[in-house]
């Protein structure tokens, strides 16, 4: 009978010091996300960028894609990337923004459902006899299409609040700085009137 601590190790197995073996790991599994970082991935996700679409939305449509910690993952450690990745927003929200144009002159129909009962005599019992109406009329969905437009302009003056945000001039910004003025003659004005107000007290 072989003694354990003597006997030869397999290749499955690893010998880290006399008579103690180890078990390699067991390899990874390789059917998740990519992590490694790919220069034809981060150019067709800009693309995408590019046309509004957003980043977590690419990642879970793409099959191959990375998740999008993943991205974050990659600009934090490449900075041409992050500016490429933030160009590419920058035109997407432009694609946005020229989508509610879209959206505000292309009807949306839809189905508009309404009832009505009206009473129609009395059965033998004496039971009123109810007549329901279901009708159904194509129309335009304006109140849906309002929606749409209404989000994506508060999630451009939400994203790029000085491109697409409304107009607050605060004094002291860097495009309207404080200005202080001066004006003399008031308190020349003032230093007259407690001189006459002193002469005419004497």
């Amino acid at each position: 009978m072989t003694d354990k601590k003597t006997r030869v190790a397999t290749r499955e197995e690893k010998i880290t010091s006399p008579g103690v073996y180890e078990m390699p790991v067991a390899p990874k599994n390789k059917g998740g996300r990519p992590s490694t970082y790919d220069p034809d991935t981060a150019r067709k996700m800009c693309e995408q960028l590019s046309e509004g679409i957003p980043l977590r939305q690419i990642c879970r449509e793409n099959e191959g894609f990375p998740a999008w910690r993943t991205v974050y993952d990659w600009m934090r450690k490449d900075p041409d990337l992050s500016t490429s990745i933030a160009h590419a927003r920058d035109v997407g929200y432009d694609a946005m923004a020229e989508e509610c144009l879209m959206i505000a002159d292309t009807p949306l129909l839809g189905e508009e459902v309404s009832e009505s009962e009206t009473p129609e005599g009395t059965d033998e019992d004496g039971n009123v006899i109810v007549r329901r109406v279901v009708t159904i009329k194509k129309v335009d969905m304006l109140g849906h299409r309002k929606l749409q437009i209404e989000t994506r302009l508060k999630l451009l003056a939400k994203f790029n609040p000085k491109k697409y945000g409304d107009r607050v001039t605060h004094s002291g910004d860097d495009d309207s700085p404080v200005v202080i003025e001066h004006n003399l003659n008031v308190f020349g004005d003032l230093l007259k009137a407690i001189k006459l107000q002193r002469q005419s007290s004497i």
